[in-house]
């Protein structure tokens, strides 16, 4: 099978600073994520993780090597088509309700009209949003805009969800009900990659796990 994300000795430098600092974010990663799995990308603080998620969904070009989502280059829009992505902090435009935000988004992705209905209200329903849907997000706090975009990232049903520190943000409920959502993606089929550093969340999820530090991969394998 083709796997959900590949990437061969990828490599991301920045140049910071007024004297363009050379800073190596992400040193010859090679990692293979295969459908159908819970992958826990992991590491503490400024290991790469982030970058490597930015690299994947095309936010940021690779400074050298190659990745691919369903075997086509990330650099393709095409190759996004299939992946929901949430960023850690994510922004949306906060004069609008959830409602009217994910029906945005999911016109964006051309989701025909009451296919998009229905996804949205399920999503809004599961994530115990409903009764807030039609409040500006100006009014909402950080966990619920936090469960505004994990609704974004399924909307559309990917077959690859990318989750940059998921649980950043929410109560013990809130992390419940997320943990609970990506287990029933898994159930459902679909891979889940997401970057945490807390690992009792990763071992309650994963199958596999990476683990970044420096900007390098030490260890690839299962939980155990």
């Amino acid at each position: 099978m083709t796997p959900a994300i590949s990437t061969q000795n990828l490599g991301k430098i920045y140049r910071v600073g007024f004297f363009m600092r050379r800073v190596e974010g992400l040193r010859d990663l090679s990692l293979t994520v295969e459908p159908g799995q819970a992958f826990g990308f992991i590491g503490p603080n400024g290991a790469g993780k982030t970058t490597t998620i930015k690299v994947l969904m095309g936010l940021h070009a690779p400074t050298s090597g190659s990745a691919q989502l369903f075997g086509m280059d990330v650099s393709e829009a095409a190759a996004r088509r299939r992946v929901g992505f949430l960023p850690e902090r994510p922004y949306f435009y906060e004069h609008l309700t959830a409602r009217e935000v994910l029906h945005f988004y999911g016109q964006l992705f051309e989701m025909e009209s009451a296919t998009r209905h229905e996804r949205v209200e399920m999503l809004l329903e599961r994530v115990a949003l409903r009764r807030f849907a039609d409040v500006i997000l100006a009014k909402y706090s950080k966990g619920m805009l936090q469960r505004v975009g994990l609704c974004q990232a399924l909307l559309h049903d990917p077959d690859l969800i990318v989750l940059d520190e998921p649980m950043s943000g929410l109560d013990p409920v809130g992390r419940a009900l997320v943990r609970d959502l990506i287990l029933e993606q898994r159930a459902a089929g679909k891979t889940v990659f997401f970057s945490r550093h807390i690992l009792t969340d990763v071992e309650a999820i994963c199958d596999q796990v990476a683990i970044l530090v420096d900007g390098q991969l030490r260890e690839c394998g299962t939980l155990a």
